[in-house]
């Protein structure tokens, strides 16, 4: 069976969804220690908690996230050169994941949070394309 999404408004939702979706919260952000503790704070069942916590989810969570796929040099203070520029343009760093290099060459994975960013994806990619260490960079949210 394929899975079908559909956008609702909050506020026409049943409060099981929202109390989910704030028990989610607490679990991610160290609040909540184990689903036992986010969902006695949230006043939730735990069954009613596993039932739903795969099938709702906060929109606005994942447009705030992008990745920067990046080829970089094989050379000293690539990588921090990189994370650098991301920083300074006002992002969060999420995750970081870089192959080994071959050939000169490592493909860095970067995941951030953009709510903060002073500049577009677009023209993050264009200040990140004209440092010496990039040989190709890209952003995207499905990349």
């Amino acid at each position: 069976m394929d899975r079908r999404f559909y956008l609702v408004d909050a506020q026409v939702l049943p409060e099981v969804f929202l109390k989910v979706v704030r028990a989610k919260e607490l679990l991610a952000s160290g609040e909540a220690r184990n689903i036992s503790a986010a969902t006695r704070s949230v006043g939730l069942s735990r069954s009613a908690f596993y039932k739903y916590k795969d099938c709702i989810f906060d929109s606005e969570n994942g447009r705030e996230l992008i990745t920067v796929m990046a080829t970089l040099r094989d050379e000293t203070g690539a990588l921090q050169s990189l994370l650098a520029a991301i920083s300074a343009a006002g992002a969060s760093i999420v995750t970081i994941n870089q192959s080994t290099p071959e050939n000169g060459a490592a493909l860095v994975a970067v995941t951030i949070r953009t709510d903060t960013m002073q500049m577009t994806p677009d023209e993050l990619t264009e200040k990140l394309s004209r440092q010496r260490t990039v040989v190709s960079v890209r952003c995207g949210y499905d990349l």
